[in-house]
């Protein structure tokens, strides 16, 4: 069956990088879209970046020209490269894929979530 585990997080100063990564494993056929979302404490979640197709990306406004969202079909793993880290940015990273199992079936799926956290 299919399953999304994310990977990378951790404690760095602000202005340091951290680099995410998203795992998609099972019967995938073809990953039609994956997107990265963040949840801070007593705050909505929000979309961060996703890679859309082949290599069509979106961020954020507030991480635009310090993120960077990245495909490695080999792996079936997408990433999320972050550099100039904010304290603002602390919060947990979750990975959302949707993806084709067979010509005619489609999946949708969560990771567990990362913890990234940014001191000052």
């Amino acid at each position: 069956q299919e399953h999304v585990v994310e990977s990378g997080g951790g404690l760095v100063q602000a202005g340091g990088s951290l680099r995410l990564s998203c795992a998609a494993s099972g019967s995938i056929f073809r990953i039609n879209e994956v997107g990265w979302y963040r949840q801070a404490p007593e705050k909505q979640r929000e979309m961060v970046a996703r890679i859309i197709g082949g290599s069509s990306t979106n961020y954020a406004e507030s991480v635009k020209g310090r993120f960077t969202i990245s495909r490695d079909n080999t792996k079936n793993t997408v990433y999320l490269q972050m550099n100039s880290l904010r304290p603002e940015d602390t919060a947990v990273y979750s990975c959302n894929a949707d993806v084709s199992m067979s010509a005619e079936s489609t999946w949708n799926g969560w990771g567990q979530g990362t913890q990234v956290t940014v001191s000052s």
